[in-house]
């Protein structure tokens, strides 16, 4: 151990600064990256919006699937440039978070398009007049 005391503190200020300036080997984003994110973001925002209000594609099917596909992509944007998650980054558990994300995601998308699917193919058809006479 040193005897000055702002010797120690000197050589982490030193190593904080490789670092990126954290001292767990976290990074800061860049402007340049922020702007990346955002850009990409927004194209990956734009195009699906494109597609419901062009009417492009006349299978709603593919559109659907289309946009749940840009969804997953500009999550993904989202964790690189704005959450900086990578397999480095704190030993790994951003990488363990994005699965885990992943697999919640899947879980809760194709369980409410099965539910959906379900009640619609099991409900009881509705005639206007039938609707009249609802309460």
């Amino acid at each position: 151990m040193s005897s000055n005391p702002h010797a120690h503190a000197h050589g982490n200020h030193d190593h904080d600064h490789q670092h990126g300036g954290l001292g767990h080997g976290g990074t800061h984003g860049s402007f340049r990256g922020y702007v990346t994110g955002f850009l990409l973001a927004a194209i990956l925002t734009a195009i699906p919006f494109w597609l419901v209000m062009g009417n492009v594609l006349e299978n709603k099917t593919a559109t659907g699937v289309l946009i749940i596909l840009f969804a997953a992509v500009q999550i993904v944007v989202h964790m690189i440039y704005f959450l900086h998650m990578n397999s480095r980054a704190e030993g790994g558990w951003t990488l363990m978070a994005l699965i885990f994300t992943v697999v919640i995601i899947f879980i809760a998308v194709s369980g409410s398009l099965w539910i959906m699917y379900h009640l619609n193919a099991n409900m009881m058809p509705m005639t206007p007049e039938m609707m009249k006479n609802m309460p």
